[in-house]
C-alpha cells in the first residue's frame, strides 16, 4: 500500500487507528485496475480531442464534459447535482471550495468550464499535460501578482469561455472551506457585450458518503490532498475505495452589481459555499437531487 502522511509533520498512523483501519479498506488491485482504465480512455478520448482542439476550441468544452463524466465512473464516483446552472447566454465565473485534485473530475463532469489553477500544475507529470491540453488558464499567485491574473483571466472571459475559480488559492482537509482571497473576485468587474455584469455562481463540492455510509473525518483525507501527501500515493488510496457519493451544490448566480465591491462579493460567495459544505457533509441538504451519472 503506498504511504500516505495525513497532515504534516506527522507520520501515517498505525494500521490500530481509526485512519490506520480505514487504510486497510482500499484495494490496491481495485485502484490499479481504475488508473489502467483512466490512462486507456485518456488514450481513446485524446485523438479525437486534439482534432476539435486545432479545428474548434471553443467547442472543446462540452467534449472535456462528457469526458470527465466517464473518468468518474472509471474512478467510482457517483455525482449528485442539486441546483442549476446559470442561464447567462455568456461567459460565467464559476467559485468554488477545493480539496483535492479529484474536484476536476468531479466539477469538469458537471460545469462546462475551465479551470484557473496555480503555475506550478503545469508542470506536474501527465496531469500537467492534461491540464495545458484542457485550457487551462495558469495563475502565478504571488505578491503583486494580481493585475498579471485579472488580466490572464480576463482575456479568457472576453472571449467567451466560462471559468472555474477556486479562491481558497489551495486545497485543504475537506473538513472545512478556507477564507476566499477576493482579489480573485476583480475579474468579475468585466460586463459583457451587452454592458450586463458577469455572472458568479458559487458551487459547493463534498464527499459525502462511502459505499452507502457517511464519510467520517478519518476517511476524508482520501479525497482530500493538503499538506505533505504525495500524489501517486493518494491517487492509488482513493481509487482502491468503493463506490463514493458526491454532491455538488449550484448556488444562486449573483454579480458584482449586487454588493457594490469585491470583497463583500466574496464574503457572500464564501458564506454560501461554506454552507453548503458544512450542511452536505452532516447530511442535511434538501431540495431536488439529480445524479449527474
Amino acid at each position: 500500500m503506498p504511504s500516505i502522511t495525513i497532515a504534516p509533520p506527522a507520520t501515517f498512523p498505525g494500521r490500530n487507528s481509526r485512519v490506520g483501519r480505514a487504510l486497510n479498506m482500499s484495494n490496491r488491485f481495485i485502484a490499479i485496475v481504475r488508473f489502467l482504465g483512466f490512462v486507456l480512455w485518456t488514450l481513446v478520448a485524446m485523438g479525437p480531442y486534439l482534432v476539435l482542439l486545432a479545428v474548434k476550441p471553443q467547442a472543446c468544452i462540452g467534449y472535456a464534459r462528457a469526458y470527465f463524466a466517464r473518468v468518474a465512473r472509471i474512478c467510482g464516483f457517483r455525482v449528485k447535482v442539486r441546483g442549476a446552472l446559470a442561464d447567462a447566454g455568456g461567459p460565467v465565473l464559476y467559485v468554488c471550495n477545493h480539496a483535492s485534485y479529484l474536484d476536476i473530475i468531479v466539477l469538469g463532469s458537471v460545469i462546462e468550464a475551465n479551470f484557473v489553477a496555480k503555475a506550478e500544475v503545469a508542470g506536474w507529470p501527465g496531469f500537467g499535460f492534461l491540464a495545458r491540453i484542457a485550457r487551462t488558464v495558469f495563475v502565478a499567485r504571488k505578491r503583486g501578482g494580481a493585475a498579471t491574473e485579472r488580466d490572464a483571466l480576463t482575456q479568457r472571459l472576453k472571449a467567451g469561455d466560462s471559468l472555474m475559480l477556486f479562491p481558497e488559492g489551495t486545497s485543504n482537509d475537506g473538513n472545512r472551506v478556507l477564507p476566499f482571497k477576493s482579489s480573485l473576485f476583480a475579474v468579475a468587474e468585466l460586463t459583457g457585450p451587452d454592458d450586463k455584469p458577469l455572472p458568479v455562481q458559487p458551487v459547493s463540492v463534498a464527499y459525502t458518503r462511502l459505499d452507502g455510509m457517511p464519510v467520517c473525518r478519518a476517511l476524508r483525507p482520501f479525497y482530500a490532498w493538503y499538506g505533505d501527501m504525495t500524489l501517486a500515493g493518494h491517487l492509488l488510496a482513493a481509487l482502491g475505495l468503493g463506490e463514493v457519493e458526491i454532491e455538488v451544490i449550484l448556488h444562486p448566480p449573483v454579480s458584482l452589481a449586487d454588493f457594490g465591491n469585491r470583497k463583500a462579493l466574496s464574503n457572500h460567495c464564501y458564506d454560501v459555499v461554506n454552507q453548503g459544505v458544512v450542511k452536505a457533509l452532516a447530511g442535511r441538504l434538501d431540495g431536488p437531487v439529480t445524479a449527474a451519472h
